[in-house]
């Protein structure tokens, strides 16, 4: 589920803000079409308010090579892989859509309209041999993506940033929230 999103500043000036921010800092975020294992922009805790900073994409899988690039919403919690971090390392993915494949290996991007406009995903980052890495959460379908796919990302409304990145409670309770209304173009 979610196996690639886009990211693109020169389409969305809120996500050339973020880029921006993301290179002062000293990242160098994979513009474009975003695969698992790229460094991707993420908005995470700051000390005051929210940074944003580059960080690989998937955690280490169990076997050697393989990367996990999103859990489960539901199951998050007790999942000692993702728990931990769930509880004190939230971030969130600023998107300009995402990607999703049909049974029949149709390619869809999906938005909340045929626009890049800007899509935040939740999720949350570890580090491992101390180098940050970081995965995204995906939930149940709602009706504009079930014929497509069994999931979808778990996403936020922007104002929803900050509760998630910082209020405990919040983020417990949204892991289990319905989802807004996308729409899917199909891709060449």
């Amino acid at each position: 589920m979610c196996g690639r999103y886009m990211f693109q500043p020169d389409k969305n000036p809120e996500i050339k803000r973020i880029y921006q921010l993301a290179v002062k800092a000293g990242y160098n975020p994979k513009v474009g079409e975003v695969f698992p294992t790229d460094e991707t922009a993420l908005i995470v805790a700051g000390k005051k308010q929210v940074d944003v900073i580059g960080m690989k994409w998937g955690f280490p899988g169990f076997k050697k090579g393989q990367s996990i690039i999103n859990a489960r919403s539901e199951t998050v919690q007790n999942k000692s892989m993702f728990a931990q971090s769930f509880q004190k390392r939230r971030c969130v993915y600023p998107t300009t859509g995402f990607f999703e494949w049909s049974k029949s290996k149709q390619k869809y991007k999906f938005n909340f309209s045929n626009d890049p406009e800007t899509l935040f995903i939740a999720g949350c980052y570890n580090y491992f041999d101390g180098v940050p890495q970081s995965i995204l959460f995906t939930t149940q379908p709602n009706e504009s993506m079930i014929q497509i796919h069994d999931r979808m990302p778990l996403i936020l409304q922007k104002n929803q940033i900050n509760a998630w990145i910082y209020d405990d409670k919040f983020a417990e309770q949204f892991l289990y929230q319905a989802m807004p209304k996308l729409i899917s173009e199909a891709e060449e």
